[in-house]
């Protein structure tokens, strides 16, 4: 079922402004006299985290009349085929979505409708002049939070949470893990994957479980660790959105990820007419505004600020790259 977003933002409450994204359409988009079509596929609710980020992009687009956004969330892999062809039946010019477990048929789809454009978040290439793709590319303020956790841990073992180990999440998951090594040469990293995006109380448990092998930090890349941490009195670290004012006194840190600069250039792209058959991934980067560290100064000592500041500026200004590992974590 396609829903409005009018409808559905007096649901959201303030969960949606978690992900403080917002999209200031180019001139381009600015410039025509009715708002661009664009919906939106979203495989989970859109109150998990990843989902969140896009949503919350295109419904700031929508408030500011630059889209007229539509959408359908929880879609099954099995029906997710048949929601495209409805969008692009319904003559939207850019559809955003995820083809994880469908990309042969996401694909299919796309050279179906060559005057549509799509932009699906996958660990494939793009395809033909329709078809972009993108990734999550939080993975350098994770490793930030990591540099944190490195002199924060007392234990000696921090933990993380992820959905399948795709080369996406891994690459998270490892960026994490290398800024732990990076404070913490001896430190211990456990990693569990709960088998799906969205599924808070399996993260919950497996939040658990690593704090009763020994974890005193837990990075949660699946919504739901938190909880954990939460319900044991340690610290925690989120991802994507911003979880401090879900939990205040847990989460110190955030490895924040905005889909803005993405959507923006694939709108833009759209509009012009631009083949849109692009990977868009690199807009996620640091120094493009695509991804970012958050912190509560007051959790986190002084000199590991400082350290882990030094290192930001750097990613920022070109001069350090964080290491990507798309494999999956041991």
């Amino acid at each position: 079922m396609i829903r409005t977003t009018m409808n559905r933002r007096r649901l959201l409450g303030t969960g949606a402004a978690l992900t403080a994204t917002t999209l200031a359409a180019p001139g381009l988009l600015r410039a025509q006299s009715a708002p661009v079509k664009l919906a939106g596929i979203h495989a989970s609710p859109v109150e998990n985290a990843w989902n969140s980020v896009l949503h919350a992009a295109m419904v700031a687009a929508d408030a500011e009349g630059v889209v007229e956004y539509t959408f359908s969330e929880g879609v099954s892999g099995t029906d997710y085929p048949r929601a495209m062809r409805e969008f692009a039946e319904a003559g939207n010019v850019l559809i955003v979505g995820e083809s994880y477990a469908v990309e042969r048929e996401a694909r299919d789809v796309a050279a179906d409708y060559p005057d549509t454009a799509f932009l699906m978040g996958s660990s494939g290439e793009a395809s033909g002049d329709n078809f972009g793709v993108f990734g999550t590319w939080n993975w350098e303020a994770a490793y930030l939070a990591g540099m944190l956790a490195g002199r924060m841990t007392q234990s000696g073992i921090v933990g993380s949470v992820g959905a399948i180990p795709i080369p996406e999440v891994n690459m998270l998951i490892n960026g994490f893990a290398d800024g732990v090594k990076r404070t913490n040469p001896d430190a211990t990293h456990l990693v569990s994957f709960i088998g799906t995006f969205f599924d808070p109380p399996k993260a919950r448990e497996a939040g658990l479980a690593q704090i009763d092998a020994g974890a005193d930090i837990l990075f949660g890349e699946r919504i739901g660790t938190a909880d954990a941490a939460q319900e044991r009195g340690i610290p925690a670290i989120g991802s994507l959105i911003d979880y401090t004012p879900r939990y205040p006194s847990t989460v110190f840190a955030n490895a924040l990820w905005s889909f803005r600069p993405l959507v923006e250039a694939a709108l833009a792209d759209a509009v012009a007419g631009n083949p849109t058959g692009q990977n868009y991934t690199p807009l996620s980067l640091m120094k493009d505004g695509g991804n970012d560290i958050s912190y509560q100064s007051d959790m986190v000592p002084t000199e590991a600020v400082a350290e882990m500041e030094e290192v930001r500026a750097a990613i920022k200004a070109g001069e350090f790259e964080v290491p990507r590992n798309f494999d999956e974590p041991a």
